[in-house]
Parts: structure tokens; C-alpha cells; sequence
């Protein structure tokens, strides 16, 4: 493994309301913006539909739970969330290192 490459785990929250894509398309969209940051996809993990726990949209009470960890370089995570902000399938973001 290259030593300028750190491991990362991200929570990514799904919004598939009026988006004819499946869940697994949704997925492989992100792991196509992970890998467009020179990102590493070591492991994706469905962790299915959830409810908020503190509802921000009364119109949108829950969504859909994907972990990925990956590995990249050092400004992997900023530039991912720089590309996912426009993005409107994916709710919100969670990048923590491991």
C-alpha cells in the first residue's frame, strides 16, 4: 500500500425520492465519485432504510444508509464532498478517517 494513502470510512445518506435508479445504482454512482478522487473501494455495506433521528424536512423522514470504506490521498475526503454537494441522491456526507 502506498504510504501517502490513508483509510476512511463514509456514511452516505441516500435520497432516492423521484429517482428512478435503484439503491445499487445510487451505490455505484458514489463508488464512481470515490474513485474520480483517486479513491480505493475496499468495502460497501447497505445498512438499509432508517428514520432521522431529528427530522430537518417534514417531507423527508428518512433514507437510505450506505458505509464505504476506501482509502485515498490525504485530500480525498474534502475534494469527495466537494463533488457530492451538488449531487441530489446523496443526502449527506460523513467522512471519518480509521
Amino acid at each position: 500500500m502506498n504510504p501517502n494513502k490513508r483509510n476512511y470510512r463514509a456514511t452516505f445518506i441516500l435520497d432516492n425520492r423521484g429517482v428512478e435508479a435503484t439503491v445499487e445504482q445510487l451505490i455505484e454512482n458514489v463508488k464512481q465519485e470515490i474513485v474520480t478522487v483517486e479513491g480505493e473501494v475496499a468495502e460497501v455495506e447497505n445498512l438499509g432504510q432508517r428514520d432521522f433521528a431529528r427530522v430537518t424536512d417534514p417531507r423527508h423522514r428518512s433514507g437510505t444508509y450506505v458505509q464505504v470504506d476506501f482509502s485515498g490521498p490525504g485530500s480525498a475526503p474534502a475534494a469527495l464532498k466537494e463533488r457530492l454537494r451538488l449531487n441530489r441522491t446523496v443526502y449527506r456526507t460523513y467522512i471519518q478517517s480509521r
